[in-house]
């Protein structure tokens, strides 16, 4: 995985640089130095640290970093993160991709920690999805991590889920089943298997056939998930998803379902605002 983040990384700058930052080269120095601070300006949870200090020394190994806030902190406007020094050039050229990093990050394990705090008293952990921002996927549930939610899966090759569409191409629950199981022999694999249920229908159907680690309860309603809880008694894991917000994931972790998965902790999140600001001397 750290190769993955390291190619997101180059290629960012390759984004943003371009053939050359002309504001910077054209006003600062070659060799002029400075110092620079993370500067927080909305209340949150931290998040991105560890990865911005690999941005920067992904780009100027011999910027120096002093760190005084870490992952996983809650902060407040007015907090400094930490202060960096070394050539203009770099602090500049690398200023708006730590920022699009921390403040992302910062904004999901924000959104994730009131999702938490929901779920206080309650079995009930909360899952991201694979809605997630093409290249940033390890970040944003890296980002999920620090606020206190769990990943529900990296992508399609660490599970088999097998969702609606799987089931209608493959002819059915039964079908669905069989051949992932089947699979899995086949190719020596060890992988949990989890599967999507639409009504009680293929809720029954499930428990019938067996042989799945999780079933996702999609878009039931409150009063259906709690009657599914009631039908399944603790024989498989139960997931509840589609279309649960911060009004309403309490109501669902009090049915007594063991996961809720929230795309919104990823695809609808708000960054936390944050600067990194010259320090003048």
């Amino acid at each position: 995985m750290g190769d993955l983040i390291d190619q997101l990384i180059e290629l960012a700058y390759q984004e943003d640089i371009g053939d050359g930052d002309h504001a910077t080269l054209s006003s600062i120095p070659d060799d002029a130095r400075g110092t620079a601070k993370l500067l927080i300006k909305e209340t949150g949870i931290l998040a991105g640290v560890d990865i911005a200090n690999r941005v920067l020394h992904h780009f100027d190994p011999e910027l120096d970093v002093k760190v005084f806030i870490f992952d996983g902190a809650e902060v407040t406007p007015g907090d400094i993160v930490f202060i960096v020094s070394g050539r203009i050039h770099s602090l500049l050229q690398a200023e708006r991709l730590v920022l699009n990093i921390m403040q992302r990050m910062s904004g999901i394990a924000t959104m994730t920690k009131l999702y938490k705090n929901q779920l206080v008293g309650t079995n009930a952990q909360i899952l991201d999805t694979r809605k997630t921002t093409p290249g940033m996927r390890l970040l944003e549930k890296e980002a999920v991590k620090i606020g206190g939610g769990l990943n529900h899966r990296i992508g399609l090759y660490d599970m088999i889920l097998l969702k609606d569409n799987h089931v209608d191409f493959a002819g059915g629950i039964k079908h669905a089943i069989e051949g992932a199981k089947r699979y899995l022999r086949g190719n020596n694999k060890h992988l949990e298997i989890e599967i999507e249920v639409r009504n009680f229908d293929e809720l029954h159907q499930v428990l019938s056939i067996g042989g799945v680690d999780r079933i996702m309860l999609d878009n039931f309603s409150v009063d259906d998930t709690r009657r599914a809880v009631e039908i399944v008694a603790g024989k498989v894991a139960l997931e509840s998803s589609g279309g649960i917000n911060l009004d309403t994931i309490r109501d669902y972790a009090l049915c007594g379902v063991d996961y809720i998965s929230v795309g919104a902790l990823t695809h609808s999140v708000k960054s936390l605002d944050m600067s990194l600001k010259a320090i003048r001397e």
